[in-house]
């Protein structure tokens, strides 16, 4: 392919990517009912304290996703040096690419495109381990309240409980030791003969040592408590009645199960609001509420960014980093 028809790809492509984005999140804006719901509902509480608390979720919204990019840098310091600012870049672009994609599968292409071309395969794997640690995070939280929304609600019989309660902490168990032993995924894809071509780029999740994975769940683990505090204060702006543990159970769960259902992420605020008024009702009556704040928070949390991200996706190099 010529240079010049090179150019012409590229640019329609990101065309095609930038149009695509903006028709999804225009249809999903587009008579959502959850945000005028939550529009009425403020109408009753004092404007500075909206505008208060509403500025603060979205300035924690950018630090999750700085955390987030930090996070990314960290992960790609044995592939390639790269700045603050080019991490951040690559994972706001990436959100724009996640929008319209099956389970955010485009994240991963929106963000490692921002690496050189023959780094780009094991930018894959090296945002797997990232991902892999979130997952770990998102599952012990969400498990531990699920055993507490169990003896505190659903009053099951003893052994049962018990039985439930055992199986999730055996879990725990076996998904953190899993995790700081993720040499043990690379020995079993290596061991797979029509795999056996791709080891170089398996081999890249295995160089992560102990303190490396460590660090990475640090970083999982601090995003995890910025957006669960988001939710709160947003839950509590519009519910203040419900106390702070309570909120948070259920929106450990809510993670919890959101993260083991597959979703498009403008699909995603109705899993979201089903699973939200689906646990939320054992706290309070006011589904309504429940519902219109995971949805403000989802227009916070990922259409905002995606929309930032859409001026990154101008930047993109689909065929090398010079062209």
């Amino acid at each position: 392919m010529t240079t010049a028809a090179k150019k012409i790809f590229s640019y329609s492509l990101k065309v095609v990517i930038l149009v695509l984005a903006f028709i999804f999140i225009y249809r999903r804006l587009n008579n959502n009912t959850n945000l005028k719901q939550f529009q009425n509902l403020i109408t009753h509480i004092s404007y500075s304290r909206v505008v208060t608390i509403m500025s603060f979720v979205a300035l924690l919204m950018l630090v999750n996703w700085v955390l987030e990019s930090v996070k990314w840098k960290y992960l790609t310091r044995e592939l390639v040096k790269i700045t603050t600012w080019e991490a951040i870049e690559a994972v706001f672009c990436g959100l724009t690419w996640a929008i319209f994609t099956p389970n955010r599968l485009g994240e991963y292409g929106g963000r490692v495109m921002f690496l050189p071309n023959r780094k780009r395969i094991h930018g894959v794997f090296a945002m797997a381990v990232g991902s892999f640690g979130q997952n770990v995070i998102t599952n012990v939280l969400g498990l531990m309240a699920l055993i507490w929304f169990n003896y505190t609600f659903l009053h099951l019989n003893t052994w049962l409980s018990l039985g439930l309660s055992l199986a999730a902490i055996c879990f725990m168990g076996l998904i953190l030791v899993f995790y700081f032993n993720i040499k043990w995924l690379v020995s079993l894809l290596n061991s797979i003969a029509f795999l056996e071509k791709y080891h170089r780029f398996f081999d890249i999740m295995g160089r992560y040592k102990f303190n490396e994975l460590l660090n990475i769940m640090w970083f999982c683990l601090a995003r995890f408590f910025v957006f669960s505090f988001q939710y709160y204060l947003v839950i509590h702006l519009l519910m203040p009645e419900i106390s702070i543990f309570p909120i948070l159970m259920m929106v450990f769960i809510l993670f919890f199960v959101q993260s083991a259902l597959p979703s498009l992420d403008l699909l995603d605020v109705g899993v979201r609001s089903m699973t939200a008024s689906t646990f939320f009702v054992y706290i309070t009556d006011q589904k309504i509420a429940v519902i219109a704040a995971v949805s403000s928070i989802w227009l916070i949390n990922l259409i905002i960014p995606a929309i930032l991200g859409s001026v990154f996706v101008l930047k993109l190099k689909f065929f090398d980093r010079t062209s």
